[in-house]
C-alpha cells in the first residue's frame, strides 16, 4: 500500500507569507478566490505555482494524495483545478480547532488517526519538533513531517526529498 501524502494548502502550496513582498516567489501567480468560509468583501489572494501540480501528479505513483488543510473539500473546488489535480480525499477537521497535546499542532492527532497505521508524509508550515516526536511515539509506521517555509512554499528540494522517502522500504 502506498504511503499517504498529506497536503496543506496555505504555506506549502500558497506561500501566503510572501503576499506583502514586491513580487511572489518564482513560478507563483496570484489567483483571486472566494471559498465559502471567506467572509471579507474582497476575494482572497492565493499564490499558486502550476509546476506544483505537475510534481504532485508525478508523486501519485508513489503516494496517495490527501488534502490536510482547513480548505477541506474546497481545495478540490479552488486549488485542484488551478494545479491540474483530480479531486482528492481530504481530512475533515472539526471546528473549532483544539490545541494538540504536548505542544503539538492541532492537526497532528487527527492526521495520525486518519493514517491509521499507514506510512505517511506531511507537508505543512506549522510543524515543529513536538509533532515529529509525537508521531514517532504514537504512530506505528514511519512518517516524514516536512516543515515548509510559508514565504517560499514547496521547492524542488522538498519534492526530491518526498520522492526519496517514498522509495524507501
Amino acid at each position: 500500500m502506498k504511503p499517504l501524502l498529506f497536503l496543506d494548502v496555505d504555506g506549502p502550496l500558497n506561500p501566503y507569507g510572501a503576499l506583502g513582498a514586491p513580487a511572489p516567489p518564482d513560478g507563483f501567480h496570484p489567483h483571486l478566490m472566494r471559498p465559502a468560509g471567506w467572509s471579507w468583501p474582497e476575494p482572497l489572494t492565493v499564490l499558486l505555482d502550476p509546476a506544483h501540480g505537475t510534481r504532485l501528479r508525478a508523486l501519485r505513483h508513489r503516494y496517495e494524495l490527501v488534502w490536510a488543510t482547513t480548505w477541506e473539500d474546497e481545495a478540490n473546488a479552488w486549488i485542484a483545478p488551478v494545479l491540474g489535480l483530480p479531486p482528492l480525499p481530504y481530512v475533515d477537521f472539526p471546528a473549532p480547532a483544539v490545541p494538540g497535546p504536548a505542544g503539538t499542532f492541532w492537526k497532528t492527532r487527527r492526521l495520525l488517526a486518519y493514517a491509521d497505521g499507514r506510512r505517511f508524509a506531511w507537508v505543512d508550515d506549522d510543524l515543529t519538533e513536538a509533532d515529529e516526536l509525537w508521531a514517532r511515539r504514537h504512530h506505528p509506521a514511519p512518517a516524514l513531517l516536512l516543515q515548509i517555509d510559508r514565504t517560499v512554499g514547496l521547492r524542488e528540494a522538498d519534492f526530491e526529498r518526498l520522492e526519496r522517502w517514498a522509495g524507501k522500504a
